[in-house]
């Protein structure tokens, strides 16, 4: 699941870069994106090295919850047509893998209690 998550999200990503150059934009290199997945793959790091699978959970919805609210905060601005339309789905795609996260976190509180 978080392999299929992970190439969803790179998918995301791209498009996002290709519409930026599109819009005559350069797609930052290094930036906040890369910073991002960086601290949030040491954070879990961090956490499979401690074997605690909810623990990892939690801190996946963090990083879920972190990218929803970047999606709303993008949907509040004014966008063309076209690229309001590709972030409307992608959070709606950010939107399923929370809820999976949220639901796998749920099960396994459950069998910790």
């Amino acid at each position: 699941m978080f392999e299929a998550r992970a190439v969803d999200c790179q998918r995301a990503a791209a498009e996002l870069e290709s519409a930026v150059a599109g819009l005559g934009g350069t797609p930052a290199e290094g930036g906040t994106t890369a910073g991002a997945l960086h601290r949030g793959w040491v954070t879990l790091r961090g956490t499979v090295s401690a074997n605690d699978d909810l623990s990892i959970l939690e801190e996946c919805e963090r990083g879920e919850d972190a990218a929803l609210e970047r999606y709303r905060d993008a949907l509040k601005e004014t966008l063309p047509a076209n690229i309001a339309s590709m972030v409307r789905a992608q959070y709606e795609g950010t939107k399923r893998n929370h809820d999976q996260v949220r639901n796998l976190r749920d099960r396994m509180k459950a069998i910790h209690k």
